[in-house]
């Protein structure tokens, strides 16, 4: 004989309630929504934010790391940044990592 009859016994008398089953998936997943994705999602708007109010004389760092005055912003997602001298270039707002100085809203003097 292979099997022991108190083994063969035991594996019928075995049920498991579904809910239990699932209960470790539902728990991962709401660990994972609160550490991961829920802080990228706030991370993505306010880099949206940031990228949608940049203004002309703005000091702009790109995602290389260049660090250039915004001379232009121009129609769509480009912007036109001063890196020195007679040198500005055009780049996609969605590239600007960080805009270090910000230039004051312009006053409604009526």
């Amino acid at each position: 004989m292979l099997f022991s009859p108190a083994y063969a016994q035991a594996t019928e008398a075995a049920t498991v309630n579904p809910l239990m089953q699932m209960a470790p998936l539902v728990l991962i997943f709401v660990i994972f929504y609160f550490l991961l994705i829920r802080p990228q999602m706030t991370a993505r708007k306010k880099h949206m934010e940031m990228v949608s109010n940049v203004r002309r004389g703005d000091v702009v760092v790109t995602a290389g790391g260049i660090v250039g005055k915004v001379t232009k912003v121009l129609e769509g997602e480009e912007v036109m940044v001063e890196l020195a001298d007679n040198v500005t270039v055009k780049v996609i707002k969605s590239t600007l990592t960080d805009v270090r100085n910000k230039t004051q809203p312009a006053a409604n003097d009526k």
